[in-house]
């Protein structure tokens, strides 16, 4: 449980962050569009995949240290049965 918290966590964050790097105000508006409506759909649709995206990503990496973990212990059994 504490896992998925602080995956979800470092999903927000670094989703937040990449907001505030990706916000107009930043290139002086130049990019703001007509409907401000649109942009905040934008944003919101945008934030909520993004934290997805990362939440999944640091899962799949946790598994993949796993099985990197497990494979070693393994070949440190066998290496130790060996010799």
């Amino acid at each position: 449980m504490t896992h998925r918290i602080t995956d979800l966590t470092i999903s927000v964050l670094a989703c937040v962050i990449a907001v505030l790097l990706s916000w107009p105000f930043w290139r002086s508006y130049a990019y703001w569009p007509e409907s401000h409506l649109a942009w905040l759909i934008y944003f919101v649709t945008g934030f909520v995949l993004a934290v997805y995206v990362f939440y999944v990503f640091i899962g799949s990496l946790r598994i993949l240290f796993l099985h990197d973990t497990q494979e070693q212990g393994t070949a440190a059994t066998d290496k130790a049965k060996i010799s």
